[in-house]
C-alpha cells in the first residue's frame, strides 16, 4: 500500500511555527516512503476562510520547499460529507442536540463544582417527542453528536506515544455539526482521510482525544482506519510557548533573513533524539526520519537556536546558491570573502557598501598617518595579485619593523573603515589597485 500523508490547514490566518512543523512531518514521512503528500484546505469555515490566506498556505510552503502531490478543498467536498451524514443518522450513529450554549455550559460547571469530568450527559437522547416538538416551536434547530460506542475501549498503537487505550464513557460524544447546518473539523476529516486512503495522519498530541472518537467514526463509516503518530507539542525554552512565539511564521523568518533550510533543519529534529544539526540538503533529514526517536517530553523552541542554525547555514551556502538576493556586482570572490561575517544574507549589503565606498575612516595619529603612507608608496610599487595583501604586509614588515595589530589594523582601517572583518588577503584585491590606493593615500594625509 502506497503511504499517503496530509496537511490540512484552515485558511483563517497564516501558517504558524505549529502549523509548519506538522507539514514538514508528514511531507518528510511520504517523502521517506515514496508516498504520497496531499495538501487539503479545511475551508468548511465560509465566513473566517479567505482566500488570499490560501494563497499565502501555498507561497509559504512553497518556500520552505514543501511540493504536495495532490491537493484539494473541503469546500468542494459537502456533498460527501451530507452523504455520510445521512448513513450514520440511518445508523443511529448520530442524533440531535437541543441545548443551548448556556445550558450545555451551565451542566459543565456543575459537574466539575462535584469533582466530575465535564462529559456530556447524552440528555438529548431521552428527550420525547413532544419535548423535541416544543424546543421546535420555541425555534430551536438542533447541533449534533455523533455517538460513541461504550462497549469497548479505544485502543490503538501510536507511532510516537505507543499504545493508546481511550474509555468511551469518559469522553463527549463529539458535536460533528453545528445549528446552522454548517460542519465542524472531526467528521468531514474523517470523511476525507476515508475517502482519499490516507494512510498516516500526524499531528499534535493535542488531537490524542480526537483520533480516539475518529477510529470509531472510521469504523462507523466502514473505512480503514489510518495509522496515527501523535507528536509531542512545541514549548518555549522556558516553559509554555508564547503568544508571540506560537504565531510566529514564515513571514517572520523572510523579515529575519532566516533561510528555509534552517527552519526545517531545526523543526525536523526538534523532539527527537536525533542532534539539530546545520543540514542544508533536506534529503538526509528525510532519509534518517524515525517516528521511534520522537520523545514524549515536548519539544523546546528557541529562536536563538534557529538563530544559530541559520548562520552555520549561510556559511555554507555556495555562490550559485545566494547570486539572485546579492548586490548585483558582487561575484564568487567577493561572496566567500563576505560569507563568514555574516549571519544572514540582510547583513550582506552593508559589508558590500564597504567594497563600494566611501568608508569613514578613524582619526589617525601622525605617526599612524606617515605608517600608511609608506604603506601607499610600497602598493604603489607591487606587482597587482590575489596574493597582493601577503606581498604588501611583507614589505612593510620589513621596512617598518611592525608585526602583529600594529603591521595589520591601521592597513584594515584604511582600506575598510573597520576593525574588524573580512579576510583581507581576499578583500584587497576585491577592492582592487585604485581603490586601495586611494583610500591609503585620503588615509595618510
Amino acid at each position: 500500500m502506497t503511504t499517503k500523508t496530509r496537511f490540512a490547514p484552515s485558511p483563517t490566518g497564516h501558517l504558524h511555527i505549529g502549523n509548519i512543523r506538522t507539514a514538514l512531518h508528514n511531507w518528510m514521512w511520504a517523502r521517506k516512503t515514496g508516498g504520497h503528500f496531499v495538501l487539503r484546505i479545511d475551508d468548511t469555515d465560509k465566513e473566517r476562510s479567505k482566500e488570499e490566506y490560501v494563497t499565502g498556505i501555498q507561497r509559504d510552503m512553497q518556500w520552505l520547499g514543501l511540493d504536495w502531490d495532490s491537493s484539494f478543498r473541503q469546500s468542494e467536498r459537502f456533498d460527501a460529507y451530507e452523504a455520510a451524514f445521512e448513513k450514520l443518522k440511518a445508523d443511529g450513529r448520530v442524533y440531535p442536540c437541543y441545548e443551548t450554549a448556556q445550558e450545555l455550559d451551565l451542566k459543565r460547571k456543575v459537574l466539575r463544582s462535584r469533582g466530575l469530568a465535564p462529559v456530556y450527559d447524552r440528555g438529548a437522547l431521552e428527550l420525547t417527542a413532544e419535548q423535541i416538538a416544543a424546543y421546535e416551536a420555541e425555534g430551536r434547530t438542533p447541533h449534533w453528536r455523533f455517538k460513541l460506542d461504550h462497549d469497548a475501549p479505544i485502543v490503538w498503537d501510536d507511532l510516537v506515544r505507543g499504545p493508546q487505550k481511550f474509555d468511551p464513557p469518559a469522553l463527549s460524544d463529539p458535536v460533528i455539526r453545528r445549528a446552522d447546518g454548517s460542519w465542524l473539523y472531526m467528521l468531514p476529516s474523517t470523511i476525507d482521510d476515508a475517502d482519499h486512503g490516507v494512510t498516516h495522519v500526524v499531528r499534535g498530541e493535542d488531537h490524542v482525544a480526537n483520533t480516539a472518537a475518529q477510529i470509531q467514526m472510521f469504523e462507523a463509516l466502514g473505512a480503514d482506519i489510518p495509522t496515527f503518530a501523535h507528536s509531542a507539542l512545541l514549548m518555549g525554552k522556558e516553559g509554555k510557548l508564547s503568544k508571540r512565539l506560537g504565531s510566529m511564521g514564515v513571514s517572520d523568518f523572510r523579515e529575519q533573513h532566516i533561510e528555509p533550510q534552517a527552519v526545517l533543519a531545526l523543526l525536523a529534529r526538534l523532539g527527537t533524539s536525533d542532534p539539530v544539526i546545520a543540514e542544508s540538503d533536506i534529503t538526509h533529514l528525510v532519509d534518517t526520519m524515525d517516528f521511534s526517536r520522537f520523545g514524549r517530553a515536548p519539544a523546546k523552541f528557541d529562536p536563538e537556536d534557529l538563530a544559530r542554525l541559520n548562520t552555520q547555514i549561510v556559511h555554507g551556502l555556495d555562490y550559485g546558491a545566494v547570486a539572485e538576493r546579492l548586490p548585483k556586482a558582487m561575484d564568487d570572490a567577493a561572496w566567500h570573502a563576505i560569507r563568514p561575517n555574516v549571519a544572514h544574507l540582510g547583513e550582506v549589503a552593508d559589508w558590500w557598501a564597504i567594497v563600494e565606498g566611501p568608508v569613514e575612516l578613524p582619526e589617525f595619529d601622525e605617526e599612524t598617518r606617515a605608517y600608511l603612507k609608506t604603506a601607499h608608496d610600497t602598493l604603489t610599487g607591487l606587482d597587482w595579485s590575489d596574493a597582493v595583501w601577503g606581498a604588501l604586509t611583507g614589505a612593510l614588515k620589513e621596512a617598518t619593523g611592525r608585526k602583529g595589530k600594529a603591521l595589520f589594523m591601521p592597513l584594515r582601517q584604511a582600506l575598510t573603515g573597520q576593525n574588524h572583518g573580512p579576510d583581507m588577503a581576499e578583500m584587497v584585491p576585491i577592492l582592487g589597485r585604485d581603490v586601495a590606493l586611494r583610500r591609503l593615500e585620503r588615509a595618510a594625509q
